[in-house]
């Protein structure tokens, strides 16, 4: 009876788990949650996969039938030839160069804004604030004609600057700003002022350098959309020197033909420099996305 009562009383219930001394109850929720989530991330990388598997093949054997992962032969030829035949170090420098630019402008110039928006009282400020709002309904196609009219005007059609300047307006990274300042405690301005702080220095010794989860999360989203930015640099720009990356991908079939090794392989090669940054950036992206509520 009692060799019994050792037996059952050693026992631990099915949904426990006993860890460092510490019972604690099996969570099927959280075990289902990532369950779900890593079926979701095997998913989305599935055309991930397939586009570099199809990089690797040799180019007659990327449209045979049956359809399949791996050729006769595992090749890095599409990559050479993207490297020969394309002028793909002139992209980079494009899309790094206007990427870069266009990230510094919003958060200076969005910051700024937000900051007058927060902390700053001034007539017609909630008018004003609700005009920017407005700009989210707005997609950036319908102004593609005004846009290039303007930069037509003031010459800057076929330059760097003309890329630039349509993309930094983001109202976007306003309303992000604007509330991550708001929680931001008054009193701090109110001290600063007491001590003789003006109006720029408080927002560029006090509020931009406490802004760090918003500034990182509207510059990884700023530059994220703007190296991905396909239709405005393709409008605005003739000139091959002035190519980025999406753009001289939609021309890779003209320059390549039908050859879908060489296409997958550059379309990798302009996707890397995010990965990357996602690689190295992953904690700041994060912590920017739950402090701020940027999402999508």
């Amino acid at each position: 009876m009692t060799a019994h009562a050792d037996v059952a009383g050693s026992r631990v219930d099915a949904t426990t788990v006993v860890r460092g001394g510490r019972r604690r109850r099996f969570d099927f929720g959280s075990v289902l949650s990532y369950a779900v989530l890593a079926l979701v991330g095997i998913i989305w990388l599935i055309p991930f996969a397939w586009a570099i598997a199809t990089s690797l093949k040799p180019d007659a054997e990327t449209t045979v039938a049956p359809v399949s992962w791996t050729g006769s032969t595992i090749t890095l030829d599409a990559y050479h030839a993207v490297f020969a035949s394309g002028n793909i170090w002139r992209w980079y420098f494009n899309s790094v160069l206007v990427a870069v630019v266009v990230t510094a402008l919003t958060i200076l110039l969005a910051s700024m804004a937000a900051f007058a928006f927060s902390r700053v009282d001034f007539r017609g400020r909630t008018a004003l604030y609700f005009l920017i709002a407005a700009g989210l309904i707005v997609p950036f196609q319908a102004l593609i004609v005004p846009l290039f009219e303007e930069m037509d005007t003031l010459g800057l059609v076929d330059t760097y600057w003309g890329m630039i300047l349509p993309q930094v307006a983001a109202p976007i990274a306003v309303l992000v700003f604007k509330r991550f300042f708001d929680s931001i405690p008054k009193e701090l301005a109110e001290s600063a002022r007491v001590d003789g702080a003006s109006t720029w220095r408080i927002y560029w010794n006090i509020w931009l350098p406490l802004s760090g989860p918003a500034v990182a999360a509207v510059g990884i989203f700023t530059f994220v959309v703007t190296w991905n930015n396909f239709l405005w640099p393709f409008v605005i720009t003739t000139a091959k020197s002035l190519q980025t990356i999406p753009v001289g991908a939609a021309t890779v079939q003209s320059f390549y033909g039908a050859q879908y090794a060489q296409v997958m392989a550059l379309s990798i090669l302009g996707a890397l420099p995010l990965l990357l940054a996602f690689l190295f950036f992953q904690r700041q992206i994060v912590q920017g996305i739950t402090n701020t509520g940027l999402k999508g």
